[in-house]
């Protein structure tokens, strides 16, 4: 089969490989649509797995089920899913107090090839966790690829109560800020800002229903956001980029008792230096955000597929797999917001 194996940072080169054999009460899915997230562009551009190359990234899978092990009757060949990347036990500590996103016995996908690759095999150990939804007939399954980064950010506005009236200033214009913002209207918040330093992604964003985008290269965005806000500041301030300055400059623009979110992981070993004073004397509320509980997930993979959610504006460009080194180059220039690769050439359901 062909798949695009890294072999250190910035060198994916697509390659003829095996085909997985479907493991002992396992099954294989045939690779129809697959989507570029952020932390595959950062895995596929640093030295991610510390010189273990070659090796097979991707996680946000739908497909169709190609074979079966004997005895499994989950899944059927021919059948379409999208494929949840993380697989929750549901017993453990975390996973009963309603934290499955915590979960201390997770199947961690980074541990298996991927799916930027026609074929993809999962173990008996999904099988008997799910976390995979069926897509429905009439529906693309392109545009359920955005199931998985739509359950993070459907997660995080959910988590901290994003609502009627709200003012909300998100941090970053790539895919995750803009589902950010179009999730924060659907709640029903009165003001949503994106700020950003790329141009080129903002200007993408203008489709979307946004009152305010900010160049952040170009203008102060902290006091173009207390501005755009009377003053007050942000009611939710979300950081959704790998950036220490945006996560200082978050705690500047939420209003007193606000909140304020750390989405975007920062590069490991950064440290970023917060004012715990303005913590303290504006009463913020600091929340890490993180993935999504197995309800959220359910919900996201609903939404991504309802004819409502603007997918086909999200998605920018779809590409087959040997163009993924393009589709990398096209999400860091900001040319693309979302690329979607075809392992497999076009879909025909």
């Amino acid at each position: 089969m062909d798949a695009a194996l890294m072999y250190g940072p910035g060198d994916i080169r697509v390659e003829q490989v095996e085909v997985p054999e479907c493991p002992d009460g396992g099954f294989v899915v045939e690779v129809g649509a697959i989507g570029m997230c952020g932390s595959d562009i950062r895995n596929l551009t640093s030295d991610s797995r510390s010189g273990a190359y070659p090796w097979i990234y991707g996680h946000e899978v739908v497909g169709r089920v190609a074979e079966v092990a004997p005895g499994v009757t989950a899944y059927r060949p021919g059948q379409w899913i999208y494929v949840y990347p993380l697989a929750h036990c549901l017993k453990c500590e975390n996973c009963r107090s309603g934290h499955s996103e915590q979960c201390s016995e997770v199947e961690e996908y980074t541990a298996n090839p991927g799916g930027f690759a026609q074929y993809i095999a999962y173990s008996s150990k999904r099988v008997d966790r799910g976390a995979t939804f069926e897509i429905p007939d009439g529906v693309d399954p392109v545009r359920a690829t955005l199931a998985e980064p739509l359950s993070s950010t459907y997660a995080c506005l959910e988590n901290i109560d994003v609502k009627m009236g709200d003012s909300v200033a998100i941090l970053g214009s790539g895919p995750v800020g803009i589902m950010l913002a179009i999730l924060a209207r659907m709640r029903g918040a009165s003001q949503v800002i994106v700020t950003d330093t790329n141009q080129a992604r903002l200007d993408k964003t203008v489709q979307f229903e946004i009152d305010a985008l900010v160049n952040s290269a170009e203008t102060d965005a902290v006091s173009e956001v207390l501005r755009l806000t009377g003053g007050r500041g942000a009611d939710k301030v979300i950081s959704a980029n790998p950036s220490t300055i945006a996560q200082q400059q978050a705690l500047l623009m939420a209003r007193k008792a606000g909140t304020v979110v750390f989405f975007g992981g920062v590069p490991k070993g950064s440290l970023t230096e917060l004012d715990t004073n303005l913590i303290h004397y504006n009463g913020l509320w600091i929340y890490g955000h993180y993935a999504s509980n197995t309800m959220q997930v359910q919900r996201s993979f609903e939404l991504s597929i309802d004819p409502r959610f603007p997918a086909d504006q999200l998605i920018t460009h779809v590409l087959p797999l040997f163009e993924i080194n393009r589709a990398l180059e096209l999400a860091r220039s900001g040319e693309a917001l979302k690329s979607v690769l075809l392992p497999n050439g076009e879909i025909h359901r």
